[in-house]
């Protein structure tokens, strides 16, 4: 949804009053709003081998926590 050539006036003025009144909340919201443009990645956000590696990690908790369910209902339906 964009916003009409109005409101983008009515927002610059807060934007600029924002910035005279508290300029370190102003870079935050310049920050979030570059981050929500897409134009960077969000700080902290795990890059390309670092996602890779979380994500096998998870994965091999997952199959052991499965196959661990697997053995357990197994043992389950044998003893009874």
């Amino acid at each position: 949804m964009s916003l009409s050539g109005r409101e983008r006036r009515i927002l610059a003025e807060i934007e600029r009053a924002l910035e005279r009144d508290d300029p370190e909340l102003a870079r935050r919201v310049a920050a979030i709003n570059q981050i929500e443009a897409g134009s960077e990645p969000p700080p902290g956000q795990p890059s390309g081998d670092r996602w890779r590696m979380w994500a096998l990690a998870h994965v091999r908790v997952l199959f052991w926590a499965a196959a661990v369910v697997i053995v357990l209902l197994l043992l389950a339906v044998l003893t009874t």
